[in-house]
């Protein structure tokens, strides 16, 4: 069985969506100043690094990150990849080899390249989903979709795509690494933290081979 880290490390160097808090991770305890333990404080937005978007996120009666099925967040997932590309459109989408039935998808880019070299600033050309490839997605009954770069939609286009997957109850993860990853079938694993009414949390993410 091989396990796939799919998850970026959060750290003081990532890189954070323009006007977002920047990741902090601060000790208050520690050990070499006389303290019994050593004890950590962190401040983040809900949307740094690997993490799941709910539908509070772009809808104003949209249910919290806690609301979201476990069920769709665990399973059987495709891994699609898409080198090349800046605007996945449902063109695209349709003509690339996503087996029938599929309802959990995760689409790999050169995105993951800026993970791999660890760049630290934020990348606004980014590989992302238009609006008409989200709708396709919906209409193909796909549940889960992730990708590997801090949105599922294109720099300043954020809504759009957002609306039609997060209105049809699509789950949306987003800051994936899929670096080692190559296209195929896995089984996902990805667990959000359960904030109570949140528009989105961070989340650790695996693929398992099968």
């Amino acid at each position: 069985m091989k396990i796939y880290d799919i998850s970026v490390t959060l750290s003081q160097d990532i890189p954070v969506w323009p006007g977002d808090p920047a990741f902090v991770r601060e000790r208050v305890n520690k050990i070499e100043n006389g303290d019994d333990n050593n004890t950590s404080r962190i401040e983040m937005s809900v949307h740094t690094g690997t993490h799941v978007d709910a539908p509070y996120h772009f809808l104003a009666e949209g249910k919290g990150v806690d609301q979201l099925s476990l069920k769709l967040l665990t399973g059987r997932v495709y891994v699609l990849y898409l080198p090349g590309v800046k605007l996945i459109t449902a063109n695209l989408l349709q003509n690339s080899e996503i087996p029938p039935r599929t309802r959990r998808i995760l689409i790999k880019t050169d995105n993951s390249e800026l993970w791999a070299k660890k760049t630290p600033e934020f990348y606004t050309d980014f590989a992302a989903i238009t609006s008409d490839a989200a709708e396709y997605l919906v209409q193909r009954g796909v549940k889960l979709i992730g990708i590997d770069y801090l949105s599922i939609a294109p720099y300043h286009q954020g809504r759009p795509t957002h609306e039609t997957l997060l209105k049809a109850g699509v789950i949306i993860i987003e800051g994936l690494n899929l670096y080692d990853v190559e296209q195929g079938r896995y089984m996902l694993f990805c667990l959000p933290l359960k904030l109570q009414g949140s528009d989105g949390a961070p989340a650790r993410a695996v693929l398992i081979g099968v």
